[in-house]
């Protein structure tokens, strides 16, 4: 018989007792549980979380289990420690890569879609100064983003809005030709403008498109605001590899959580052989960095021509093809996070 919500509660009760606020049975043997609870040191949530998993995981025909906090592990930081929330954020999720050119933007805007088309309400912050990509893979290469008052009346910016999702960008600011040359405080300036000074209202989600690597913008993010987590982008190449283990360590000796490794171009799937896959990139490089250092492999994305083609013409994978294998992995990444933090 096929296990049911019953079962589950059944073997999950005296771990959690009445913390356990809903149990979901998805396709393919996924389940999502929701667990409400009390403020406690991240290492304690942790192991209960993975008490949860092990032990519904144990059932026939459970492949996955995803886990879903309804309350912060631990108390907001003090202002002491310098980091201030976004008022009506609730969670900032950091998307990272220790280098350039293996499609960090792409999977940020296509995780903000996906996450607005499930019903949350999302952000995106381009964060990549230098190279602001974001406008043009959401469709807002034309958008402008309006000045307005606060309830204090001081002057913030209004995020542009496509596709459910608010967004800023350092190309609303500058004409598209125009490189931007500043040093690192001006840098970090424009990144907690774009923070606090910026009309956000409420979100479940704002996601940060990071630029690559280990420098000023990713040290300014983790000390202007609590972060609920990184995920990291890499392909499966080695020199890929090697960066994203840089910038992994970088989060985890800040203290910020990493919520786990994304490898995308996993293989290549040819639109007229669809059947077949090519890896062009190696394989396995994800899934064994993230076994080594620890961390959750989210999942692996396919290179598709509509994958490219989506972020050239403004129409993220998820919305375009649907039905797609990237935007099919890409929708799943998004489901485990928005159960994990």
């Amino acid at each position: 018989m096929p296990v049911t919500v019953s079962d589950i509660t059944a073997q999950l009760h005296p771990l959690t007792g009445d913390r356990l606020q809903q149990v979901q049975i998805k396709d393919n043997g996924i389940v999502a549980l929701t667990l409400t609870l009390p403020p406690m040191p991240a290492a304690e949530r942790d192991r209960l979380i993975e008490q949860c998993k092990v032990t519904v995981k144990a059932l026939p025909e459970i492949t996955d289990v995803w886990v879903r906090v309804n309350a912060p592990a631990a108390p907001e930081p003090a202002p002491s420690d310098g980091r201030q929330p976004i008022p009506g954020v609730r969670h900032v999720i950091a998307v990272s890569s220790g280098k350039g050119g293996v499609g960090k933007s792409t999977v940020a805007v296509n995780l903000a879609v996906a996450l607005a088309d499930q019903g949350a309400q999302v952000g995106i912050l381009d964060a990549d100064i230098y190279g602001p990509n974001v406008p043009t893979m959401l469709g807002m290469d034309l958008a402008k983003v309006g000045i307005i008052k606060n309830n204090r009346g001081e002057d913030i910016v209004e995020p542009a809005f496509n596709y459910g999702v608010k967004m800023l960008s350092m190309a609303f600011l500058i004409d598209r030709d125009q490189p931007v040359t500043w040093r690192g405080p001006m840098l970090n300036g424009m990144i907690r403008q774009f923070l606090y000074q910026a009309a956000w209202g409420v979100l479940d989600f704002l996601i940060v498109d990071m630029p690559p690597g280990t420098g000023d913008a990713q040290l300014t993010l983790v000390q202007s605001v609590p972060l609920a987590g990184a995920i990291i982008v890499t392909t499966p190449q080695n020199v890929s590899l090697l960066d994203a283990r840089k910038g992994l360590k970088m989060f985890q000796n800040m203290g910020v959580p990493v919520l786990g490794i994304v490898e995308n171009m996993s293989y290549f799937i040819p639109p007229d052989l669809p059947e077949r896959q090519y890896d062009i990139f190696g394989s396995g490089g994800g899934s064994k960095t993230a076994t080594e250092l620890g961390v959750v492999l989210l999942g692996c994305i396919p290179l598709e021509i509509q994958l490219r083609e989506g972020g050239d013409r403004g129409i993220p994978i998820v919305l375009s093809h649907p039905e797609s294998a990237s935007a099919q992995a890409l929708r799943q990444i998004a489901q485990k996070i928005s159960h994990t933090v």
